[in-house]
Protein backbone atom coordinates (compact mmCIF):
# COMPACT_ATOMS: atom_id res chain seq x y z
CA UNK A 1 0.00 0.00 0.00
CA UNK A 2 0.95 3.67 -0.62
CA UNK A 3 1.34 5.83 1.99
CA UNK A 4 -1.80 6.99 2.29
CA UNK A 5 -4.12 7.47 4.86
CA UNK A 6 -7.02 4.91 6.10
CA UNK A 7 -10.09 4.99 4.35
CA UNK A 8 -12.67 6.89 6.10
CA UNK A 9 -15.08 3.37 6.58
CA UNK A 10 -12.20 1.81 8.00
CA UNK A 11 -11.42 4.74 10.72
CA UNK A 12 -15.50 5.03 11.19
CA UNK A 13 -16.17 0.79 11.08
CA UNK A 14 -12.84 -0.46 12.60
CA UNK A 15 -14.16 1.30 16.52
CA UNK A 16 -17.60 0.61 15.64
CA UNK A 17 -16.46 -3.45 16.13
CA UNK A 18 -15.59 -2.77 19.99
CA UNK A 19 -19.65 -2.07 20.33
CA UNK A 20 -21.09 -6.07 20.52
CA UNK A 21 -18.15 -6.46 23.45
CA UNK A 22 -19.44 -3.28 25.12
CA UNK A 23 -23.19 -4.19 25.07
CA UNK A 24 -22.49 -7.71 26.77
CA UNK A 25 -20.71 -5.76 29.53
CA UNK A 26 -23.27 -3.74 29.73
CA UNK A 27 -25.98 -6.49 29.76
CA UNK A 28 -23.96 -7.93 32.21
CA UNK A 29 -23.63 -4.97 34.70
CA UNK A 30 -27.59 -4.01 33.83
CA UNK A 31 -29.24 -7.11 33.57
CA UNK A 32 -27.62 -9.65 35.74
CA UNK A 33 -30.31 -12.00 34.89
CA UNK A 34 -29.25 -12.06 31.45
CA UNK A 35 -25.72 -13.39 32.18
CA UNK A 36 -25.72 -16.56 30.68
CA UNK A 37 -26.54 -14.57 27.16
CA UNK A 38 -24.00 -11.75 28.06
CA UNK A 39 -21.33 -14.60 28.93
CA UNK A 40 -21.94 -16.52 25.77
CA UNK A 41 -22.33 -13.55 23.03
CA UNK A 42 -19.14 -12.26 24.41
CA UNK A 43 -17.51 -15.29 24.24
CA UNK A 44 -18.87 -15.66 20.44
CA UNK A 45 -17.82 -12.29 19.45
CA UNK A 46 -14.06 -12.31 20.99
CA UNK A 47 -13.47 -15.59 19.14
CA UNK A 48 -15.37 -14.43 16.35
CA UNK A 49 -12.73 -11.09 15.77
CA UNK A 50 -9.68 -13.84 17.15
CA UNK A 51 -10.35 -16.28 14.02
CA UNK A 52 -10.82 -12.74 11.87
CA UNK A 53 -7.50 -11.54 12.77
CA UNK A 54 -6.39 -15.02 11.75
CA UNK A 55 -7.39 -15.15 8.44
CA UNK A 56 -6.27 -11.25 7.89
CA UNK A 57 -2.33 -12.49 8.78
CA UNK A 58 -2.88 -15.49 6.49
CA UNK A 59 -3.88 -13.17 3.63
CA UNK A 60 -0.97 -10.71 4.16
CA UNK A 61 1.50 -13.58 4.33
CA UNK A 62 0.14 -14.98 0.85
CA UNK A 63 -0.31 -11.14 -1.15
CA UNK A 64 3.59 -10.44 0.25
CA UNK A 65 4.61 -13.79 -1.06
CA UNK A 66 6.06 -15.09 2.17
CA UNK A 67 7.41 -18.23 1.70
CA UNK A 68 7.59 -18.50 5.29
CA UNK A 69 6.25 -21.39 7.78
CA UNK A 70 6.12 -19.05 10.82
CA UNK A 71 3.41 -16.60 9.41
CA UNK A 72 0.78 -19.16 8.41
CA UNK A 73 1.36 -21.03 11.53
CA UNK A 74 0.87 -17.51 13.33
CA UNK A 75 -2.58 -17.42 11.28
CA UNK A 76 -4.06 -20.44 12.96
CA UNK A 77 -3.18 -20.33 15.88
CA UNK A 78 -6.14 -17.57 16.66
CA UNK A 79 -8.49 -20.26 15.23
CA UNK A 80 -7.37 -22.72 17.40
CA UNK A 81 -7.46 -20.46 20.74
CA UNK A 82 -10.67 -19.57 19.63
CA UNK A 83 -11.98 -23.06 19.65
CA UNK A 84 -10.31 -24.19 22.30
CA UNK A 85 -11.42 -21.59 24.74
CA UNK A 86 -15.40 -22.33 23.62
CA UNK A 87 -14.50 -26.58 23.87
CA UNK A 88 -13.11 -26.44 27.54
CA UNK A 89 -16.46 -24.83 29.22
CA UNK A 90 -18.54 -27.44 27.21
CA UNK A 91 -15.98 -30.18 28.41
CA UNK A 92 -16.03 -28.66 31.84
CA UNK A 93 -12.42 -28.16 31.73
CA UNK A 94 -12.54 -24.11 32.58
CA UNK A 95 -15.91 -21.32 32.74
CA UNK A 96 -16.87 -19.30 30.02
CA UNK A 97 -15.46 -16.55 32.20
CA UNK A 98 -12.52 -18.13 32.24
CA UNK A 99 -12.05 -18.74 28.20
CA UNK A 100 -13.50 -15.00 28.27
CA UNK A 101 -9.99 -13.79 30.04
CA UNK A 102 -8.06 -16.11 27.73
CA UNK A 103 -9.82 -14.51 24.68
CA UNK A 104 -8.99 -11.24 25.90
CA UNK A 105 -5.94 -11.65 27.19
CA UNK A 106 -4.90 -12.73 23.39
CA UNK A 107 -7.13 -10.09 21.44
CA UNK A 108 -4.80 -7.19 23.78
CA UNK A 109 -1.65 -8.62 22.44
CA UNK A 110 -2.69 -9.79 18.82
CA UNK A 111 -0.95 -6.70 17.48
CA UNK A 112 2.57 -7.87 18.34
CA UNK A 113 1.59 -10.92 15.28
CA UNK A 114 1.42 -7.91 13.05
CA UNK A 115 4.52 -6.92 13.56
CA UNK A 116 5.75 -10.63 12.37
CA UNK A 117 3.75 -11.06 9.39
CA UNK A 118 2.05 -7.48 8.47
CA UNK A 119 3.39 -5.03 6.23
CA UNK A 120 1.16 -3.84 4.44
CA UNK A 121 -1.62 -1.99 6.42
CA UNK A 122 1.58 -1.19 8.66
CA UNK A 123 2.50 1.44 5.90
CA UNK A 124 -0.20 3.66 6.11
CA UNK A 125 -0.63 6.39 8.68
CA UNK A 126 -3.00 5.83 11.57
CA UNK A 127 -2.82 2.39 11.15
CA UNK A 128 -0.87 1.22 14.41
CA UNK A 129 -2.71 3.89 16.74
CA UNK A 130 -6.09 2.34 15.00
CA UNK A 131 -4.99 -1.59 15.44
CA UNK A 132 -3.64 -1.00 18.88
CA UNK A 133 -6.50 1.06 19.56
CA UNK A 134 -8.73 -1.82 18.58
CA UNK A 135 -7.31 -4.74 20.40
CA UNK A 136 -7.04 -2.56 23.70
CA UNK A 137 -10.61 -1.73 23.42
CA UNK A 138 -11.95 -5.61 22.68
CA UNK A 139 -9.30 -7.41 24.58
CA UNK A 140 -10.08 -5.03 27.65
CA UNK A 141 -13.86 -5.21 27.46
CA UNK A 142 -13.91 -9.05 27.24
CA UNK A 143 -11.04 -9.50 30.38
CA UNK A 144 -13.74 -7.12 32.01
CA UNK A 145 -16.42 -9.45 30.77
CA UNK A 146 -14.88 -12.37 31.67
CA UNK A 147 -14.04 -10.52 35.38
CA UNK A 148 -17.47 -9.33 35.70
CA UNK A 149 -18.79 -13.50 35.19
CA UNK A 150 -16.29 -14.97 37.64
Amino acid sequence: MSRQTLPPPVRLLGPAGIVPQAICVAIAVFLPEYRFVAEMAGGLYAALILSFLGGLWWIEALICGDRRTTPYVVAVLPSLIAWAAWLAPLAGLTSMAGSLLVLGLVILISPIADRSIGRLASDMPGWWRLRWGLSIGLGGLTLLLGVLLA
